[in-house]
């Protein structure tokens, strides 16, 4: 019970602004529909408000216009067809399909397009229209939104970088967490774990779209804070790096992939890998606070450094593997602990040439150079 509250407060902590945004915006929306245009039952506004603002976070400032004027239109729609046709079954067909088929044709999320066929639904069977038309609804759904928008631009113009350090933490926390697990999974031999992993691996690109969008989400909050904009290079070095880390995810995806033929096979596993993806582990944490303090002033430098060290740690140990003749799998996930290595050390900063001669010669896969001699050959 004490663990479940901790969990409580931790989500109200983590959200808790997002409910007082959410409320304020709708409160405000109430307001402005009901004192300045008269409208005696604005439910609209506040539900436009709702909608928006629940799916304008990290989104671009068109893509929330997009939203609200499709939200707006499509209770446009509903009104004009309920005063036209009243109520009954073929109004009701009607309205559901222009106004998911709207949703739909600007490209709205799913939740989007259920939000909007239920205030269609309810402008049906609820509070359909009589006497003169008034678009009232429309007016309401416009406010609402424009409200939505407000809000989430001037909430993020307080801290612009702070969704982008959030998200950038935890995108990398977890593929680290993914890591984790099949490394539990390898040492248990437990192929059921393997494949949890897996799952949980193939659902990383999510993570990264979510860090994408937010980068770009950011990027535009930026341009609109002129004391802002001296960030919008870190912003475009975040944009580089998340290209780094897509990679390291397709990466830690087949490792998982042969991790979890090797415990189907429970020939044991090699415990030089117990020491390498913990390692490996520790350098995508490394880079990801490497990611997050640069953006918020702080030493990046010193994380950089540890995720170097890890990374190379990594390589070096799983390196010893190859000496052994492994079996299939087991080369597969050295493979790919030297191709997330890569990826981990290009995404803080590293020379391209430089990071695959380091992370060969770690391996043991060519033989060390002097530095000038590597200089030269590159």
């Amino acid at each position: 019970m004490r663990q479940w509250w901790r969990g409580v407060g931790g989500r109200i902590r983590h959200d808790g602004m997002s409910v007082v945004e959410l409320t304020l915006a709708a409160t405000v929306a109430w307001m402005l529909a009901t004192r300045v245009i008269g409208h005696p039952d604005p439910f609209f506004a506040p539900t436009a408000a709702l909608v928006v603002l629940g799916e304008a976070r990290g989104r671009r400032v068109r893509q929330t216009v997009e939203i609200l004027l499709g939200v707006a239109a499509g209770v446009l729609v509903a009104e004009l067809l309920v005063y036209a046709l009243g109520p009954g079954t073929g109004t009701v067909f009607l309205v559901l399909t222009l106004t998911t088929g709207l949703m739909v044709a600007i490209g709205a999320r799913t939740t989007l397009v259920v939000q909007a066929a239920v205030s269609a639904m309810y402008l049906v069977a609820v509070a359909a229209p009589s006497g003169t038309l008034m678009p009232f609804r429309f007016v309401d759904a416009l406010i609402g939104g424009a409200v939505a928008l407000a809000a989430s631009q001037l909430l993020a113009a307080r801290d612009p970088l702070a969704p982008l350090v959030s998200q950038a933490r935890q995108s990398f926390a977890d593929l680290a967490d993914v890591l984790d697990e099949l490394d539990g999974a390898l040492a248990r031999c437990d192929e059921t774990a393997a494949r949890a992993a897996l799952e949980r691996a193939r659902e990383l690109d999510d993570c990264v779209d979510l860090l994408r969008t937010t980068v770009r989400a950011t990027g535009e909050t930026l341009r609109f804070h002129v004391r802002r904009r001296r960030h919008v290079g870190q912003v475009r070095d975040v944009e580089a790096t998340t290209r780094q880390l897509d990679y390291a995810v397709r990466n830690v995806r087949v490792l998982a992939r042969a991790g979890v033929t090797l415990t189907r096979l429970c020939a044991g596993t090699p415990p030089e890998l117990g020491d390498a993806l913990p390692a490996l582990a520790a350098a995508v944490r490394a880079a990801g606070e490497a990611m997050a303090t640069d953006l918020t002033g702080e030493d990046a430098d010193r994380h950089a450094a540890r995720a170097d060290e890890a990374a190379m740690t990594a390589v070096r140990v799983a390196g010893r593997l190859l000496a052994a003749d492994p079996a299939l799998p087991v080369t597969m996930i050295v493979g790919q602990i030297r191709a997330t290595a890569i990826d981990l050390l290009r995404g803080v900063g590293h020379d391209d040439v430089a990071v695959l001669e380091r992370v060969d010669e770690a391996l043991g896969v060519v033989p060390a150079q002097p530095a000038s001699q590597r200089s030269d050959s590159a």
